[in-house]
């Protein structure tokens, strides 16, 4: 067994790519929360995680598209760069971590 693939086992079980994007969305959420409630320069963590939740949500509702996945993870890898304001380099690298995630998990089956 590969070693990826018992990070995904919850009592010897498998977790299915669905319940491991409700985790995420679920953490993302309350990340989203927590940071909102702070305010101030914790508002960069709610802009990098808020992005997140609409990713998580439909791979959570299995209706994850990998090639599309792979091909907005490209597009954004692109665009990152060190011109950007904090807050669309926070939405940014944000949208490439949860591409990144969910193409790793899905390809790990």
């Amino acid at each position: 067994m590969k070693l990826i693939n018992l990070l995904f086992e919850s009592k010897g079980k498998t977790e299915t790519f669905e319940s491991f994007a409700d985790t995420r969305e679920a953490g993302a959420e309350k990340i989203v929360d927590n940071a909102k409630k702070k305010g101030g320069l914790a508002l960069l963590t709610w802009h990098h995680f808020k992005v997140k939740l609409p990713y998580y949500k439909k791979a959570a509702a299995g209706k994850f598209d990998l090639d599309a996945a792979k091909k907005e993870f490209d597009a954004t890898y692109k665009k990152i760069s060190t011109s950007m304001t904090q807050i669309e380099f926070q939405r940014e690298v944000g949208r490439l971590e949860v591409l990144g995630e969910l193409i790793i998990r899905e390809q790990t089956k």
